[in-house]
């Protein structure tokens, strides 16, 4: 039998064609591990995108508003209380969450022969799971959400600061600036309707706010108060009196806090006065920004 001749030429040629194939291979792989550092590095660019919110964690809400502020909103109209009823009134009362680094508040009520006047706090941390949303993104919309619901006229922002009520400036010297007359001399700074002997005149609450025409008083945007804020003021009337709540909305960074206050009065001629309890709403406001601050 022939024996088959050894083509130097031929095993040079397969030679080369392993190794190119063995490069294609190798070029290959190179390849697929760039497209996967250039994926985690999108991902790592869009978690770093969305910063987080200041705040990790949420204060104790009952112990926000200072002893002063809480004796000064929950006036007793003359009635004084014994140091136990006193203690339990301004400790207030802790509402029920499932998760206090999340959602707190605190609720105060103070009962008078005269009337009711009622604070209470919510304080919401907010977290965005989205990586394109920051938290302080995330707290707007919700905070922007609340304002619509209230239905806050848009511009006339004053600027967040109380001013003072004309009911301590000038006692019994005219009506206040909501349209109605101050009673003097009482800390809880108890208005009755302008007129005569206190009475309330025909069409004195001119308004579900209680605004003053020049709308000094009327729901609005607060300006200077955290990173945005609102007031709102309604008047309403009911089969056991009349009051007036009153609901200051504000965030900071990632935080949105909503602050209530109200009075109720048993006689539908004593009109809670507007300006008093704005002021003492949006001094509180104030306060709690400060303290988150801290």
């Amino acid at each position: 039998m022939a024996r088959k001749s050894f083509v130097p030429g031929a095993a040079l040629a397969a030679a080369a064609a392993l190794a190119a194939g063995l490069a294609g291979c190798s070029g290959g792989s190179s390849s697929g591990a760039d497209a996967a550092d250039a994926k985690s590095g999108d991902a790592t660019a869009a978690t770093q995108s969305a910063e987080p919110g200041r705040y990790q964690t949420l204060p104790e809400a009952c112990g926000l508003p200072s002893r002063s502020t809480l004796h000064a909103m929950l006036p007793g109209d003359g009635q004084r209380l014994s140091s136990a009823d006193a203690q339990k009134l301004y400790a207030g009362q802790a509402d029920i969450t499932y998760d206090t680094d999340r959602r707190v508040g605190c609720h105060w009520t103070r009962e008078t022969t005269e009337g009711t006047r009622h604070l209470s706090l919510d304080i919401q941390r907010v977290v965005s799971y989205d990586a394109s949303v920051s938290d302080d993104d995330k707290a707007q919309g919700i905070y922007d959400g609340k304002e619509l619901a209230a239905q806050i006229p848009s511009g006339g922002a004053d600027s967040g600061a109380p001013t003072p009520s004309p009911s301590t400036k000038d006692k019994g010297k005219g009506p206040a600036a909501d349209g109605v007359a101050n009673a003097a001399g009482k800390p809880g700074g108890k208005a009755t309707a302008a007129g005569k002997g206190g009475k309330a005149t025909p069409g004195a609450p001119s308004s579900a706010t209680g605004a003053d025409p020049g709308g000094s008083t009327a729901p609005r945007v607060l300006d200077g108060l955290g990173d945005a804020a609102f007031l709102d003021d309604k008047l309403a009337t009911a089969d056991s009196g009349v009051h007036r709540d009153v609901t200051v909305v504000f965030r900071t960074s990632n935080v949105i806090v909503t602050l209530t206050y109200d009075q109720w009065s048993t006689d539908k001629t004593m009109l809670p006065e507007s300006q008093e309890l704005q002021d003492k709403a949006r001094s509180l406001a104030g306060e709690l920004v400060d303290s988150l601050s801290e």
